[in-house]
């Protein structure tokens, strides 16, 4: 196979690419590196099967010769970056999938779309399946966020129905790992930076918001599954074990041995108070769930996260 992957140069955007041509495919890495890094695809350099290609896919997307199957993962992704770029948020959303789907047409690709658990906004159902249309602020500031990713799969449905392009859309829920940002903004890593440099540890609200999180490893074959296996419609590929806030904070403070304190700020807007994955859809059609405990993937993460606070110190 010859995959296409945007956003290549990004947290799960290099994972997939590792793990496609793990499994012998060839793999055009796309990515303007606006939040991206090439560090994630640093030792990829002189393998013969993977090609990179800086560019902006709001533009016209050139690749020549044949391709299979293309993976849209171009957008920022943390609060933080979507909070500074929102016009260029709200614009890979829109453009960048528009062009992104214009390539699967021209080469008669498969299309997959990464979207997000967001399109449920702060959820008042619980926990989230597919069927539930989410409850969303438009005008809020994550907004710029949310609605780019639902247009994204409003207009992957309608390459799908009018053009017969072969879609997947896979609704990413809190994912993490290696390969991470030690400024990304989420809860997470900045919890391991903290506790790694014994500073105190910020909670927004009282820490009782719960979020459901997947190891890189699980998600990556979960998503390719999806690629291979799924249908047209949007399926959820997260870890459906909630956690609060609050719980995670402590957990990491354990696996990092810090001896940071906990402190509680106030709530962004909008910020959504739950957040679990239905994933009876995943199970039944990709035979897929979560294999990889929250301890496991915790105390590899937090290997990852000292070496980077020691490079960041330097």
């Amino acid at each position: 196979m010859r995959i296409a992957i945007t956003g290549a140069c990004g947290f799960l955007g290099s994972h997939l690419c590792d793990y496609f041509l793990g499994k012998g495919a060839k793999v055009i890495a796309v990515d303007n590196l606006i939040t991206g890094s090439t560090r994630n695809i640093e030792h990829l350099a002189g393998n013969r099967n993977f090609q990179f290609l800086h560019h902006d896919v709001t533009n016209y997307i050139f690749i020549e010769g044949k391709i299979d199957a293309i993976l849209h993962f171009a957008s920022p992704a943390s609060p933080r970056d979507y909070l500074e770029l929102p016009i260029q948020t709200l614009k890979v959303g829109s453009l960048g999938t528009h062009k992104a789907l214009g390539l699967a047409k021209e080469k008669g690709a498969r299309f997959l779309l990464a979207s997000t658990s967001e399109v449920y906004g702060d959820p008042l159902v619980h926990p989230q399946r597919e069927e539930y249309w989410g409850n969303v602020n438009p005008v809020g500031p994550r907004g710029v966020y949310d609605e780019a990713k639902r247009f994204a799969e409003a207009m992957t449905m309608a390459y799908h129905r009018f053009h017969g392009v072969d879609t997947r859309i896979v609704r990413i829920f809190n994912t993490y790992g290696p390969r991470m940002r030690i400024r990304d903004g989420r809860a997470l890593p900045n919890f391991f930076v903290q506790a790694l440099r014994n500073e105190p540890i910020t909670i927004y609200g009282d820490g009782s918001q719960t979020r459901s999180f997947v190891y890189i490893e699980d998600e990556v074959e979960g998503i390719a599954r999806a690629l291979e296996n799924g249908d047209n419609d949007p399926i959820n590929i997260g870890n459906p074990q909630e956690i609060t806030i609050l719980q995670l904070a402590r957990e990491i403070i354990e696996v990092t041995g810090s001896s940071s304190e906990i402190v509680l700020k106030d709530l962004p807007e909008d910020d959504p108070k739950v957040r679990q994955p239905d994933i009876s859809k995943a199970k039944r059609l990709l035979k897929w769930e979560p294999k990889i405990s929250r301890a496991d993937g915790l105390a590899r993460t937090c290997e990852y996260f000292k070496k980077m606070v020691v490079e960041d110190e330097f």
